[in-house]
């Protein structure tokens, strides 16, 4: 069975977005409409104060204090590089995906998540990353070397000086190059900021959409996000 995850922790003070609850539930509802096969769903988090019905794991400190090479009000998401411990399965079952709160599922989820490779991941966002945190999927145990042999003092800065762009993102492309299976707008998966809003606001959803993220400074809960019926009627409706 597989296990839909996400994580929500406290951000840090000036920080460009603020998780609540509302985005938690609308996550889990949107999941649960789409993807009508059986599935757990889990919310890693260190505050699980309004969760009431959801199932939350406590967050791990692992890499927590690791800021982004980027800057410190540029995501840091290198908490996330604990999937790849092939002692996850314990935690979360054999096979894995996980969801950026920040992600308004619009269609069926099953022709992405139903896939057999034993590692998927988003791609075609950023020139500077070959892959996207947002959305990757994996069964357990696969790649380990994205946890074992990250070091939090020195591999931040191997994938910046080599042009990768982001914080586990940016390690994860750093250190499997190119050739991993991704999801693009093929498969229905799109980028709000990217892909969308450049053309007329964003107002237009593709046809083949099934997944849009809105990873950057827009969340589906902002004012240039709830203007789209779209947005309101999926997210909006779901939280």
């Amino acid at each position: 069975m597989l296990t839909v995850c996400t994580f929500k922790w406290k951000a840090a003070p000036g920080y460009r977005s603020n998780f609540g609850p509302e985005a938690v539930h609308a996550l889990r509802a949107m999941v649960a409409r789409n993807y009508p096969e059986p599935h757990r769903f889990v919310c890693i988090t260190d505050d699980a104060e309004g969760l009431t019905g959801i199932e939350t794991l406590p967050l791990w400190s692992d890499h927590g204090a690791v800021s982004s090479p980027h800057g410190p009000l540029q995501p840091s998401c290198y908490r996330r590089l604990k999937l790849f411990d092939p002692d996850i399965e314990a935690l979360l079952g054999p096979r894995i995906v996980c969801l950026d709160l920040d992600t308004v599922i619009v269609g069926d989820l099953r022709p992405i998540l139903n896939r057999p490779e034993d590692f998927v991941i988003w791609g075609e966002t950023n020139p500077r990353s070959f892959y996207n945190g947002s959305m990757f999927m994996l069964t357990a145990g696969a790649r380990p070397q994205l946890w074992a042999d990250f070091n939090p003092r020195t591999s931040p800065t191997l994938a910046k000086r080599a042009g990768r762009f982001g914080s586990d993102q940016g390690w994860i492309s750093y250190k499997l190059g190119k050739g991993e299976a991704t999801w693009t707008r093929e498969d229905g998966v799109y980028s709000f900021r990217v892909h969308l809003e450049p053309k007329n606001g964003g107002e237009d959803l593709p046809a083949n959409a099934r997944v849009v993220h809105f990873h950057g400074k827009c969340d589906p809960w902002h004012w240039r996000a709830q203007r789209l019926a779209w947005v309101r009627e999926h997210w909006g409706a779901a939280a």
